[in-house]
């Protein structure tokens, strides 16, 4: 494969609170008088990256053990902006990601209602202008997230605040975190469809783990045109054909999957993309948050390509997918 900055490659799948350099963070966290566990960096990196062979036992471990320091860290409008410039900005130069959607829940960073949800969206939308003021090659664009965790009222809140915002970079919409009893995606279509009606795009996080009920609703009801991960629908052949004749791309996060105890192996994320290739399933390839799982978009091809898993003309077809999938628009 070409070198890593020859390509121009688009990811659709990072997560705010993965992306950002454990530097960057070290700093903000001590600007701002946050308490961590170490005084020493070194412990700090360990604490919110994961290399060698760590795993999580599922998602809900990994929400508990890494986003919940590093959501903390950007919880400030001043964070939030220094996070997302140094994202778009570090990915352009590691790997020319020449468009990149950034999501993040924005409730997740307002320390329980103290700080200001406008103040910390726009802050992220400002840093979105500067860093393209400064890489003009680069397009990049912002998804608000609504939180299996948080009531149908707080997700309620969201879903205005992106509408409020969709001219201004704010560009879809998602829900995420581990499965909870209690929440309910159904409950939760009418304000897939608000976002919808006011020009938003949808992706929804599910198929990840657990039962494929809810995957089975998100498809034939919400009808997003994305799914967050989706990897568990290679065990349903009718879902299959669903997703298929609907045109929805998958975001496949390898690295993220195997890491989090969701594929067993290698050997597992490759029958499964096999799968995908077989029903005609378009999928992007992405990172799900580079920094904390030690990767980014030229190793997650690589990885694919040097286990076999993905052949270099395969790799060209799901960017080629990823940019035609993009919620950002041409100006």
């Amino acid at each position: 494969m070409p070198q890593k900055t020859k390509i121009k490659r688009a990811e659709l799948h990072t997560h705010l609170g993965a992306a950002v350099d454990p530097a960057i963070l070290w700093s903000i966290a001590h600007r701002q008088g946050i308490k961590l566990p170490s005084k020493n960096y070194w412990d700090f990196e360990r604490m919110i990256t994961m290399t060698g062979g760590r795993k999580n036992k599922n998602i809900r471990e990994m929400h508990e053990k890494f986003y919940r320091w590093t959501e903390l860290i950007q919880s400030s409008p001043e964070a939030i902006e220094e996070s997302v410039k140094s994202v778009i900005g570090g990915g352009y130069r590691a790997c020319n990601l020449v468009l990149q959607e950034l999501r993040f829940d924005p409730m997740m960073r307002n320390r329980g209602g103290e700080r200001d949800l406008d103040h910390i969206i726009l802050s992220a939308l400002w840093a979105v202008e500067r860093a393209v003021l400064e890489y003009p090659q680069v397009k990049a664009g912002i998804i608000l997230m609504m939180h299996r965790l948080h009531t149908y009222g707080q997700n309620e809140i969201k879903i205005k605040k992106a509408i409020k915002y969709s001219k201004q970079g704010v560009v879809g919409v998602d829900v995420a975190g581990p499965d909870v009893k209690g929440f309910s995606m159904k409950k939760h279509a009418l304000l897939f469809r608000r976002a919808r009606k006011a020009g938003l795009g949808i992706t929804v996080h599910t198929g990840e783990e657990g039962r494929l009920d809810e995957m089975k609703f998100v498809v034939n009801h919400i009808r997003p045109d994305r799914i967050g991960h989706g990897i568990k629908a290679a065990y349903d052949p009718e879902l299959l054909k669903q997703i298929a004749k609907q045109g929805i791309t998958l975001e496949i996060c390898p690295t993220s999957n195997l890491r989090n105890s969701v594929v067993k192996n290698l050997g597992e994320l490759k029958k499964i993309i096999q799968v995908f290739l077989a029903h005609k399933i378009k999928f992007t390839i992405n990172t799900d948050g580079p920094e904390m799982y030690s990767t980014d978009i030229y190793k997650e091809q690589q990885l694919l390509l040097k286990n076999n898993i993905l052949t270099i003309a395969q790799i060209d077809q799901c960017t080629k997918w990823a940019f035609e999938a993009s919620f950002i628009h041409p100006k």
